[in-house]
């Protein structure tokens, strides 16, 4: 598949406050070689759903800060190119943002493989790299230079056994795909299920390239589950949920953040009616209460992003607003791009409020989300995402 590099970056303007409240300096310090950020997304391909919103939220607010006067006086430059979500892509690029056009840190990996293969390239290069990617073992173990902004599956998968037991279900079938975010979400669900009280009475796994799970459901329907935990994204989750809807439309169907855009709920043509999913709070920003310290913010990135491109964002855009105003205010704090200072002021993050929630990173905790504002409970009706509170 083809891919692309666009190089963005307008000239410095001698002046204010840059976006997120990062403070621009002026003087001889704007003629310095401009903040270079790197990024590698899924903005074609089957993941195109999670990487085109995180490629266009890069670009809105890297264009939106150079125009409120850069970083510490000086402008952003972005090297951004399409994986198309395949590992091996990830790993070429995330090389050559390194040593080609030698990135003060990197920002990308839309799938959990991605992010996985580049791991050992960052760490080797002593280079910052903020993933994109939901699974867990993206940060887990912590590794010294690795950090991400989704919500953990764990986190996820806790919310949806809450719900399960306050309906008074016991018995779970999981349902997932053979990729790298499916196999680290099944893992977390059959973990986190003993922790709760649920039993596993199904364990069933795709293939991506599946576009029929039939066998799947059918034993899932003979094992008799209270509710389904569906374990995926893409295309998958799509045809997840229609064949539920044909096989077994009388037990509950919930599924994790990896099917949070509007997109999924459109492909499904239906089918995804009365299906819960834990979300991105930004799916239901508007439904939130005036009190949220999220709100404003998530109200803010949609206008802005609606604006740019005449569509609301996905979630998944929330994952690269996040990891850039992070890193971007670590270098604020940093005083400059010295990659080791960089790193050590993104693990020093705190009380940041983002798209994704409140993140309070730490050295043991390379993504500093928790369980209360990381992911929202939402039920589709009407093909419209709905807060269930």
């Amino acid at each position: 598949m083809r891919s692309f590099l666009k190089n963005i970056g307008t000239s410095v303007l001698a002046a204010t406050l840059a976006a997120g409240g990062l403070l621009a300096a002026t003087g001889a310090s704007a003629q310095q070689r401009p903040i270079r950020i790197g990024a590698f997304t899924a903005t074609t391909g089957g993941a195109s759903f999670l990487g085109d919103p995180q490629e266009k939220t890069l670009r809105l607010y890297v264009d939106k800060i150079n125009k409120a006067g850069g970083v510490l006086g000086r402008k952003l430059e972005l090297f951004i190119y399409d994986s198309a979500g395949d590992a091996r892509q990830a790993v070429t690029y995330t090389r050559r943002l390194i040593e080609d056009n030698e990135v003060d840190i990197i920002i990308g990996g839309s799938a959990t493989g991605e992010s996985m293969a580049v791991i050992p390239i960052v760490e080797e290069a002593q280079i910052p790299f903020i993933s994109l990617s939901g699974g867990n073992v993206v940060v887990e173990p912590v590794r010294k230079w690795v950090f991400k902004t989704p919500g953990s599956d764990r986190m996820a998968v806790s919310k949806i056994y809450t719900d399960m037991k306050a309906r008074g279900f016991s018995k779970a079938a999981v349902i997932s795909g053979d990729g790298g975010f499916d196999k680290s979400c099944q893992k977390e669900a059959v973990t986190v299920a003993k922790t709760m009280g649920i039993a596993i009475v199904a364990d069933e796994v795709y293939a991506q390239a599946d576009t029929d799970m039939t066998p799947q459901f059918t034993r899932i329907a003979g094992a008799k589950p209270d509710a389904i935990v569906g374990c995926g994204f893409g295309l998958g989750g799509v045809i997840t949920v229609r064949n539920h809807r044909q096989i077994t439309p009388q037990i509950p169907l919930y599924f994790t953040h990896g099917v949070g855009s509007q997109q999924f709920v459109e492909g499904a043509r239906g089918a995804a009616e009365n299906v819960r999913i834990t979300v991105s709070p930004l799916l239901v920003a508007e439904q939130l209460d005036d009190s949220d310290p999220q709100k404003k913010t998530l109200l803010e990135y949609t206008k802005e992003y609606q604006e740019k491109f005449g569509e609301k964002p996905a979630a998944f855009g929330g994952f690269s607003y996040d990891a850039l105003h992070i890193a971007l205010a670590a270098m604020q704090r940093a005083g400059g791009t010295d990659k080791a200072k960089v790193r050590d002021e993104i693990e020093r993050t705190k009380n940041f409020i983002g798209i994704d929630g409140i993140f309070n990173m730490s050295p043991t905790d390379h993504m500093g989300l928790d369980f209360n504002t990381a992911f929202r409970l939402t039920e589709i009706k009407n093909n419209g995402w709905h807060l269930v509170k």
